[in-house]
């Protein structure tokens, strides 16, 4: 079998896949999310790792299957989050830094003055952000400069989430990572891949703390047995998680695209394999990020990131307590005709493409007496469509490509209310696949073909199976009201952030 490992942003979801591509098992579990300072984000590196451990317990013990009986193992994670660690002794040396967490916003404001912008463009294909790693360890380091004098020595390890995980598999001996993975750093030339000098220099990080960047698909390292239920396994299989759900809903041709519905929301559409084809260059805002072709090498995709999407769904049931469970807002959505003008914008950690407002704060726009708790709960929801939908007309025009359809997953993805008002606000039809765990699925082909489980041109058919398809049936005129009255609400809210900056 094959052992995929779903690192998420709030949860590890650990699933098992046979030969044929079913899934045999499934394991989940949450994990504590600590917000220091308003817009701060933070995970405990251990706690990710003694999760994602029992986790993968939980799933072998539900199926009875013995860890030596695993062929390969797939990792697939949150991407940009930051963890730094003790060589010697694998202790983090501070909290993970998330992926969300804006504390590093005024070094990128600083490296924009500085008119760094287009250099870093030009390198990395990302825009200057707090979202990326690059200066979330220049935040740390300048922050704690004792950590950056060990880093120097060459006493600290730097990674995203899969590097940490894949160390502690091996018991400390694999210090690596993959293309997808470093090209969300900052730090990583795209074109040459390779970790670039330049940058480095320009964010101050010494080049000792860096992991080895190996293929998506392709040994990387064995399990240690006393940190694996006593099996020496080949990870065999890494991606970044949108990279992997994008290799997972088989986006393997040029103007193949796909969202996936998380924490956040993460559109890609590929463009070609880095051998075959010139890398896409956005003026919009667009990200350009490595992905996988059809073999898992290297290849060249557009990226617009929702920053804040199922996570407000959390938020609404977690801060505000208007639901019990995500799956409750479907059921509500779906029992009022309309918001009653009420507009969510989600922007409780910034607003990504394609606006790019590190200091843009969520708000509800829209109010009246008529409002309340069923019309705000739809306004969210109808929010994370509107800002897929910001992103989609976008890559459409950079690409100079029409989207014929679009390709979903994500847990998000099975909310029907959500899927057909995402269909209607874009005017295309809408596909989702039996299973939406694309991004584990993602990481179980790469590590199959990794270790020779699978054949690239020969992988499961189950794994692409469709569920079902969400036609537009929104009349035009209704359409542009609704979207205008959504950009209504977001001039609001760059409004609002231009005066408090």
């Amino acid at each position: 079998m094959i052992l995929s490992i779903d690192q998420g942003t709030t949860g590890t979801t650990v699933l098992l896949f046979d030969r044929c591509g079913h899934i045999i098992d499934r394991s989940y579990k949450e994990f504590t999310q600590y917000y220091p300072q308003p817009g701060w984000v933070e995970h405990d590196p251990m706690e990710l790792w003694q999760v994602t451990h029992s986790t993968i317990q939980q799933a072998l013990k539900k199926a009875n299957v013995d860890a030596g009986e695993l062929s390969a193992i797939g990792i697939t994670n949150q991407r940009e989050t930051t963890v730094v660690w003790d060589r010697q002794s694998g202790e983090p040396v501070h909290n993970a830094i998330v992926w969300q967490c804006r504390r590093s916003a005024g070094i990128c404001e600083k490296l924009k003055q500085a008119g760094k912008t287009a250099f870093i463009q030009a390198k990395t294909g990302l825009v200057v952000d707090a979202y990326f790693s690059a200066s979330k360890l220049q935040w740390l380091f300048s922050e704690k400069p004792e950590l950056k004098a060990r880093a120097v020595a060459g006493e600290l390890c730097f990674g995203t989430i899969d590097s940490w995980l894949i160390w502690n598999l091996t018991a400390g001996k694999a210090h690596l990572t993959d293309p997808t993975n470093a090209s969300r750093t900052m730090l990583y030339n795209i074109e040459q891949q390779c970790w670039d000098p330049e940058l480095l220099a320009l964010f101050d990080i010494p080049p000792a703390i860096l992991p080895t960047v190996k293929p998506s698909a392709g040994h990387f390292a064995h399990t240690d047995p006393e940190h694996f239920f006593g099996a020496s396994v080949s990870i065999s299989g890494v991606a970044g998680d949108q990279q992997a759900a994008l290799f997972g809903q088989r986006c393997t041709q040029a103007g193949d695209i796909k969202n996936t519905y998380g924490t956040g929301c993460f559109m890609l559409m590929y463009t070609g394999s880095c051998e075959q084809s010139q890398r896409p260059v956005s003026d919009k805002g667009l990200l350009t990020t490595l992905a996988c072709d059809a073999e898992g090498k290297p290849a060249y995709a557009l990226e617009g990131s929702v920053f804040t999407a199922g996570a407000a769904v959390q938020w609404l049931r977690d801060q505000l307590g208007l639901i019990k469970q995500a799956a409750d807002t479907e059921a509500i959505a779906a029992s009022i005709p309309h918001t009653q003008g009420v507009y969510m914008v989600p922007a409780l950690t910034g607003l990504g493409a394609p606006w790019w407002d590190m200091t843009a704060r969520g708000a509800i726009v829209g109010l009246t007496a008529a409002a309340g708790r069923d019309e705000i709960i739809r306004a969210t929801l109808e929010a994370i469509a509107y800002q897929s939908a910001e992103l989609a007309l976008m890559m459409s025009a950079e690409a100079q490509t029409p989207i014929k359809q679009l390709r979903v997953d994500g847990g998000a993805s099975a909310n029907n209310f959500l899927m057909q008002f995402q269909a209607d606000i874009m005017a295309i039809t809408v596909q989702r696949p039996v299973q939406v765990e694309s991004t584990a699925i993602g990481a179980a082909l790469l590590a199959g073909i990794g270790a020779g489980y699978w054949q690239a041109d020969q992988l499961p058919a189950s794994l692409s199976a469709l569920d079902k398809r969400f036609t537009p049936a929104m009349p035009e005129q209704q359409r542009t009201r609704l979207f205008n009255g959504w950009r209504d609400a977001i001039a609001q809210v760059l409004v609002n952030s231009s005066k408090s900056s």
